[in-house]
């Protein structure tokens, strides 16, 4: 089973029978014998009574570790969640939201002011309510798909289980595909983000220690708070800029310009750091900085604050038409803030486990619901104020780029900050989505989460392939956003759900016209959604 929120080896489902695996190969051992030994334990306590009544339940020594599962947004974060090993949740309201919160926050609000100006800045803020709505009711599809199978204790079931209730072996696999697409497209994105924020570090870095001041001649504007447009430099030759440095740091500033490329050497740097953290048995140590998640996101939204306070707001209102410095209000480029949002507002894959971990399972709807609320209002405040402080003129909003840090040059001290943090944060989510694609991958096919280091070395050889080959090649992360946003979404947000709650209607001879039009109606946005991508 492709689990979106996978355990370790003894992780549920302690133990499958054989006869209820696909192609079993009987020299396989596809079952540890302490799995199957857990299994008999768990199956020994359940029978003792009703499974309504709660006064035998397997003790805490009987079950697993409870800090084994592990929850993640592609574009999030991911970390470690405590189990409820007597049945009851212990996160108060406040906390499950701040988690989901937490959870679904992450780079994509990157490429957010991005969107909004493909989009349009009327149509941007538009689209980002409605996706929010949309993508909400969604989740609470999700949410509710549990409870409407009747006759079957589900409430250890995940939503790939119900995928495969519903599904068979098409809803497993389809599912593994699509959390696949998710992780690694994330991966990718990652990867590419930490070129670019280490990259801009290290030029930093030399260019202080040395006392060398470097400036770009690229459309930019004058003062203590610069604002650059680095589109503009593609048509500039690399020598056209000034450089002020001693003749002694000659030599050095050309090999470290040498030695120090963005796209053709940083990229490579990383493996030596990355591969071998993912070559790890356990992600348990990077779990415990998941705070940098937090912190980075505070940081970016007051980062985003001050530079408004200096810059000022720079907004024009065309509503069909464009000029040198303003995007028309609504423009047919608006699928790809779509995209984004996709990713952004995704958290369909382990929403019922942090919903699980909630003390009072009554206030689950409005808790998502505050939570999507809060994570709506954040990427508006940062998409809008940037879009709104950019610039213009001098500078076109069409130069926002689509990580907006890269409009502040590397000398930048505020951005500078915020790519250190970014950059620690990244590094260690990476291998925690690393193994996460490891357990989905290499459990389903090996039925061990680690059959060899050849498997996993071959796996992580792949994954980190992929995203050096698009820092080096294709290093547009607001693309690959919305291209694995568009892809994964379509399953989990927009088809499963809706399906599965049709199916469940029709079943319970409950389906009417209005239903049926309004859940098709919601395959076919997503549909569209992922055909647009590729249009535009």
């Amino acid at each position: 089973m492709a689990w979106p929120v996978t355990l370790n080896d003894l992780s549920r489902p302690f133990h499958v029978e054989p006869t209820n695996i696909v192609s079993v190969n009987n020299d396989v051992q596809r079952v540890t014998e302490e799995a199957s030994a857990m299994n008999k334990r768990i199956h020994y306590y359940s029978r003792l009574t009703s499974p309504a009544d709660r006064a035998l339940i397997a003790p805490d020594h009987v079950l697993p570790a409870p800090d084994e599962i592990y929850v993640y947004s592609p574009l999030g974060t991911a970390f470690k969640v405590d189990t409820c090993t007597d049945g009851y949740g212990k996160n108060s309201s406040l906390v499950t939201i701040f988690m989901i919160w937490n959870t679904m926050m992450g780079t994509s609000i990157l490429s957010i002011p991005w969107g909004i100006k493909q989009a349009g800045f009327t149509s941007g803020i538009i689209l980002i309510l409605l996706m929010g709505i949309l993508t909400l009711y969604c989740c609470y599809r999700v949410v509710k798909s549990r409870q409407i199978i009747p006759l079957i204790d589900t409430s250890n079931w995940e939503f790939p289980d119900v995928c495969k209730y519903y599904f068979g072996s098409f809803g497993q696999w389809s599912s593994l595909l699509f959390s696949m697409i998710s992780l690694v497209g994330a991966m990718v994105v990652y990867w590419v983000l930490m070129s670019n924020f280490l990259f801009n570090t290290g030029k930093f870095i030399y260019n202080y220690v040395h006392d060398i001041n470097v400036t770009d001649i690229v459309p930019g504007t004058n003062g203590s708070n610069k604002v650059i447009c680095p589109s503009a430099a593609s048509s500039h030759l690399p020598w056209n800029r000034s450089v002020v440095f001693s003749a002694d740091n000659i030599t050095g500033f050309t090999l470290f310009e040498k030695w120090w490329n963005k796209s053709q050497t940083v990229p490579f740097y990383l493996i030596a750091v990355l591969l071998p953290m993912l070559n790890l048995k356990s992600p348990s140590f990077f779990a415990k900085f998941n705070v940098l998640g937090t912190v980075s996101v505070v940081y970016l939204v007051l980062l985003v604050t001050v530079k408004a306070a200096h810059l000022g707001i720079h907004l024009e209102f065309h509503w069909f038409t464009e000029n040198e410095f303003f995007v028309p209000e609504f423009r047919i480029l608006f699928p790809q803030l779509t995209g984004v949002l996709t990713l952004a507002f995704f958290i369909h894959n382990c929403v019922i486990t942090l919903l699980q971990n909630n003390r009072n399972q009554e206030n689950n709807v409005r808790d998502l619901s505050i939570a999507y609320f809060l994570v709506g209002l954040t990427y508006l405040y940062v998409g809008v104020i940037i879009f709104a402080s950019f610039p213009s003129p001098p500078l076109s909003k069409e130069c926002i780029e689509q990580n907006f840090l890269d409009n502040f040059p590397s000398d930048d001290i505020m951005s500078f900050v915020a790519r250190i943090f970014l950059l620690f944060q990244m590094m260690t989510v990476y291998p925690l989505l690393g193994y996460l694609a490891r357990v989905q991958l290499l459990r389903q096919f090996f039925g061990n989460a680690y059959p060899s280091l050849f498997h996993v070395l071959a796996l992580n050889l792949a994954i980190v392939g992929a995203g050096v080959a698009m820092a080096r090649f294709y290093p547009n992360i607001g693309g690959i956003i919305r291209y694995s946003g568009a892809t994964c979404g379509l399953a989990f947000v927009f088809v499963y759900p809706s399906l599965i709650y049709m199916i469940s209607l029709h079943r319970a001879g409950q389906l009417t016209w209005p239903a049926l039009i309004a859940h098709i109606f919601i395959i076919l946005l997503g549909l569209a959604n992922l055909i647009a991508q590729f249009l535009l």
